[in-house]
């Protein structure tokens, strides 16, 4: 398995999973990631979760889902000692990554300004809900205050159901994924007299910055967009579609997928027809065409369907479940579902690799999810502490 940033050591300070989901992509790209979490309650994903068990073994679901790979070290960063702690463990670092609100680090006297001058090179990156600077940067922001601000809410469902939350909390992954990225790129860029460097990525424009075609439409054509459902609103017949079991999905984009729907179907005649031989008309008879297309597709199922079209090059899908996307075959195939066993308080955990193969190969990374405080001994040893040193930090409830 290729490693690119297997000689980098990343400080992960964050919670939840704007942060987390950071350090889980840059952990499955070879990273050392050091979770510097609270004493006592660390992470607090790590009382979150489907499982109330778990949560109460302070290895909640949300916490697994996205911290295999990192070490956990616990420090109070309250006190004086941890501090300096703290300071020592960023002088070896490469990275520092936190999702604080702006301004608690520099109340922490452990801010950009201080930690630059105790690694000059330092890439240290901040997420936040609205970014660094700006009216609302104190503001607090979760991923449906987000989702809600960005605009993603309001084209999301249909003119009946809009807004809609998406179902999952897409600003705060999105916005992790903003900062690996970023973080990625400044190590790469990096040189023997570079500087230390301030990220400030924001999960609002994170999230917005992904909304390209329906921004875009707004900003340099004037079109402000609407709630569609799911239909496509580029092309059609292009959307959901009832069969006769099961709902499948069908893009036919251009003009010979269509063409070929239509044989498919058995409604060649609809080439010809005025209502539907160009794109343009049928767009503005969408709703008749879709009717009149269900109305073929009752004749088989979701399952059938999706293999005719598809032998005629025409995109289409079903609409799977969670469980039955999971374990299709193709995913499976493909080996993007890692597992350990004999996890301590857990027993066997599966977590989603990112979305990616190197060379033939998915990211991997060796070691499942820590339990808190798992490896703050042997992290304190690799800083030079002795024994005695860390037992007094313990006595002293630094760590």
């Amino acid at each position: 398995m290729i490693k690119p940033l297997e000689k980098y050591r990343v400080i992960d300070l964050t919670n939840v999973l704007s942060g987390p989901f950071c350090g889980h992509l840059l952990a499955h790209m070879g990273a050392d990631v050091i979770k510097v979490e609270v004493p006592g309650s660390g992470d607090l994903a790590r009382q979150l979760g489907a499982s109330p068990e778990l949560n109460q073994k302070k290895m909640g679901v949300s916490f697994l889902a996205q911290n295999s790979g990192k070490r956990s070290l616990t420090i109070n960063l309250k006190k004086e000692q941890g501090k300096e702690l703290f300071k020592r463990l960023i002088k070896d670092a490469d990275v520092l990554v936190e999702n604080f609100r702006p301004g608690v680090m520099d109340r922490l006297g452990l801010g950009f300004d201080v930690l630059k001058e105790v690694n000059p090179t330092l890439v240290y990156c901040a997420i936040s809900g609205f970014g660094a600077t700006g009216p609302l940067k104190n503001k607090p922001a979760y991923d449906q205050i987000v989702q809600g601000m960005s605009g993603v809410m309001s084209i999301t469902g249909d003119s009946e159901s809009a807004p809609l939350r998406v179902g999952y909390p897409v600003a705060d992954t999105i916005g992790g994924m903003s900062a690996a990225f970023a973080i990625a790129s400044s190590l790469a860029g990096r040189t023997p007299d570079s500087e230390a460097t301030f990220i400030d990525v924001s999960m609002l424009a994170s999230a917005m910055s992904t909304m390209g075609w329906v921004v875009s439409n707004y900003l340099i054509a004037g079109k402000e967009p609407v709630p569609m459902g799911n239909d496509n609103f580029t092309a059609s017949p292009s959307g959901t579609f009832r069969t006769g079991k099961g709902l499948l999905n069908i893009a036919a984009n251009k003009q010979e997928q269509f063409e070929a729907l239509c044989k498919v179907v058995g409604c060649p005649e609809w080439i010809e027809d005025g209502r539907f031989s160009v794109r343009l008309a049928r767009l503005e008879n969408r709703q008749e065409l879709k009717g009149l297309l269900e109305e073929q597709l009752m004749a088989k199922s979701a399952a059938e369907w999706e293999e005719e079209f598809l032998a005629v090059s025409v995109p289409a899908g079903q609409v799977l479940s969670l469980p039955e996307a999971l374990n299709h075959p193709h995913l499976r195939g493909r080996d993007m579902i890692g597992r350990f066993d004999d996890v301590p308080d857990v027993g066997h955990v599966e977590v989603f690799r990112p979305g990616f193969k190197m060379n033939g190969e998915p990211p991997q990374v060796d070691t499942p999810p820590p339990t808190l405080s798992q490896h703050t001994d042997e992290i304190l040893a690799e800083m030079g502490l002795s024994p005695d040193e860390v037992d007094q930090l313990r006595n002293d409830s630094v760590v």
